[in-house]
């Protein structure tokens, strides 16, 4: 099988060479000194897509710093940036910057904004590393925690414990059950393609739309069979929405990202092969299934903590990939960092909108990233289509 493989290459190899007439022998011809031309030429290719990434990777970073600092300091309460930053270097090196602002503007500084954005920032980064590992292991440039279903099913969970089962577990009730309504979720899915012998990318979106529906009805059922008293909060919630970020929270988000991310981008070259197909995946000595299990298992971790404490926000998990892929090409060494970065960078001007366009209203920011996410996803569909 490898020889029959190696054999055809050779022979479009061949092909080229020739100008695209079949060499009379049927293989390839090598002639003196096409590797010594043909190995720089690639070697080039390869240093300057490294290096284009280090420059995309510096960039990203560069306008994160910046778009942080500009998202902590506007709102109604107006701050400059540069007391922004005096403001943080003060909490890290107690002395190191006197102050010139007020203890109000502080507080308003670092218990309030600055627990939202970093939030922003874990929501989107990982909404973004689980619609580039969802379309990995799917096959499906359509796929999204969103899409399939999984943030419903974290919503689910999260809504059965904020409204009738309460926090018997602390502060870790809210993401255990959302993680458990996520993981529901995803096995319905996988369920549900497996009954109906659905194995097409396409069909696999369309159970994962039908499972999303059947979880929201459940979850409006939930709140509708809840205290009338917190449905407001929890209807708001379900919009998407970062305004409930606390420090005392941000340890989970935080921490299901630093487990998480290191494992995915550990096996980004599984991944890699996953989008080629599970023949090629199983012949370079992956267990396809179980690596296929793992993986939504994992994106179930990071959407149902996600959805804890942020709510539904969907389409981040859809637009952030597809953007990188044409910056940094479909290398997931590449696409796992860099959806990271940009995923953050894209929610936290999505929370500033979200802050500002009818301030002092706040609107939630999941509708900001809806209507981005259907206006780019009717964009994909017809670049997909044409």
């Amino acid at each position: 099988m490898l020889d029959r493989t190696a054999g055809q290459a050779l022979e479009r190899e061949d092909l080229h060479a020739t100008g695209g007439m079949p060499a009379m022998s049927g293989r390839a011809v090598l002639r003196p000194g096409d590797l010594p031309r043909e190995l720089p030429v690639r070697a080039a290719h390869a240093s300057d897509g490294k290096g284009r990434f280090r420059l995309v990777v510096l960039c990203c970073l560069g306008l994160l710093v910046l778009s942080f600092l500009v998202a902590v300091g506007t709102g109604s309460v107006p701050v400059p940036v540069g007391h922004v930053a005096g403001i943080l270097i003060n909490k890290l090196l107690p002395g190191a910057v006197e102050p010139v602002w007020s203890a109000g503007r502080e507080a308003i500084v670092w218990d309030i904004r600055i627990p939202r954005a970093i939030l922003a920032a874990c929501v989107g980064a990982g909404l973004a590393a689980v619609g580039a590992a969802l379309q990995a292991v799917t096959r499906n440039p359509l796929a999204d925690p969103h899409l399939l279903g999984i943030s419903a099913g974290g919503a689910c969970g999260a809504i059965t414990a904020l409204l009738h089962t309460g926090l018997f577990l602390g502060l870790l009730t809210v993401p255990v059950m959302a993680f458990g309504g996520a993981l529901l979720a995803t096995a319905m899915v996988l369920a549900v393609t497996r009954l109906t012998g659905a194995t097409s990318a396409d069909k696999l979106v369309l159970a994962g739309v039908a499972v999303s529906f059947i979880l929201m009805s459940l979850g409006n059922m939930l709140i509708f069979m809840g205290d009338p008293r917190a449905t407001h909060t929890v209807i708001f919630w379900m919009l998407g929405g970062l305004g409930l970020a606390q420090w005392s929270h941000l340890v989970f988000p935080i921490g299901v990202l630093a487990l998480t991310v290191p494992y995915l981008i550990a096996r980004a070259e599984d991944l890699n092969a996953m989008t080629i197909g599970d023949e090629t995946a199983a012949t370079l000595g992956i267990a396809v299934t179980r690596f296929r299990l793992t993986i939504f298992v994992v994106c179930s971790l990071i959407t149902g903590v996600m959805v804890a404490f942020s709510g539904i926000i969907g389409f981040v998990g859809l637009m952030v990939p597809h953007i990188v892929r044409r910056i940094t090409g479909g290398s997931y060494r590449r696409v796992l960092p860099a959806s990271l970065l940009a995923g953050a960078l894209i929610m936290i001007w999505a929370d500033l909108a979200a802050r500002t366009l009818l301030a002092p209203e706040d609107i939630p920011v999941g509708i900001v990233t809806g209507f981005l996410g259907g206006v780019f996803f009717l964009g994909l569909l017809r670049r997909q289509s044409g």
